[in-house]
């Protein structure tokens, strides 16, 4: 019996690495509870994520995707007559209040670069690519210390269970944008 043409598995095996995360945190993640959740054999996750971290890799740069791409595609930070603080203050109050797990998830695996340091350049990719975006609203070094203040006050949000305080951001996130 011939394989199976399966052009999906690869992508199903790194949601199924999500959910795992999301469920039982980094710890539980394997490459036996990855197929096991994705319905596939133990070979074919270790066929497309030769280590851990490959497969670690892979779901971090896709977790991080969701805050990433709606800067990105902010339409008002592409206007230049748009308040870029007013904005960035409504993406992450937007992004906060939706999948509260997942925003979670997103941090626990840009968190887990702390201690595997082949995830370090995929969370490096995140934050310049925001930055990248901003700067093309104001300076490079403005830029990077915005998406400070924003990873900060979203952790700050997630680790104390404190409310997102949308004024808050908006005046923290002006002064800094005002230099």
């Amino acid at each position: 019996m011939g394989r199976r043409y399966d052009p999906e598995r690869r992508q199903r095996i790194i949601d199924a690495a999500i959910r795992v995360v999301g469920r039982h945190g980094i710890s539980g993640l394997s490459h036996r509870a990855a197929a096991a959740e994705a319905d596939v054999p133990l070979g074919s996750t270790t066929y497309h994520f030769r280590s851990l971290d490959e497969l670690l890799v892979a779901a971090l740069r896709q977790a991080n995707e969701g805050f990433a791409a709606a800067v990105r595609d902010s339409g008002a930070l592409a206007d230049p007559e748009a308040d870029v603080a007013t904005e960035l203050a409504r993406l992450m109050g937007q992004w906060l209040a939706g999948d509260r797990a997942g925003a979670e998830l997103e941090y626990e695996l840009y968190l887990a670069a702390l201690r595997r340091p082949a995830l370090r350049p995929v969370a490096a990719e995140w934050c310049q690519g925001v930055a990248d975006t901003l700067a093309r609203r104001t300076d490079a070094v403005t830029a990077r210390a915005a998406v400070a203040l924003m990873d900060g006050i979203c952790l700050q949000v997630l680790l104390t269970g404190a409310e997102y305080d949308e004024g808050y951001a908006r005046e923290v996130l002006a002064r800094v944008l005002r230099g």
